[in-house]
């Protein structure tokens, strides 16, 4: 499958990623992550090495894009948890000391 990363052509196959990736110890993933195999890797990680680029050259969507594409499953940001209503003063107060107080 022909598709662009970085503004340069790649001819990408499934098989061809799988064989390229076989032995390459994942780094630690701390955003969007492409699974192959049975590991996950970070997606600029898996973008470096398929394409011999600096991970500065392309963004993590251009990767997964292109992993999509050949059939791997891909997973983006995991999303923020909503932040914990804020406790007025008595209420944080009570907490600090272990008495609860009612809402």
């Amino acid at each position: 499958m022909r598709c662009v990363i970085a503004r340069f052509p790649f001819e990408l196959t499934k098989s061809g990623v799988l064989e390229t990736m076989k032995g390459v110890k994942p780094e630690p993933i701390t955003g969007e992550s492409v699974i192959i195999g049975r590991r996950s890797y970070p997606a600029k990680q898996v973008g470096e090495i398929v394409t011999r680029q600096d991970r500065r050259d392309f963004t993590a969507g251009e990767v997964l894009r292109a992993m999509t594409r050949l059939g791997f499953t891909c997973r983006a940001l995991p999303e923020a948890a909503a932040p914990a209503p804020a406790l007025s003063p008595l209420q944080h107060a009570s907490a600090l000391l272990g008495i609860p107080v009612p809402a």
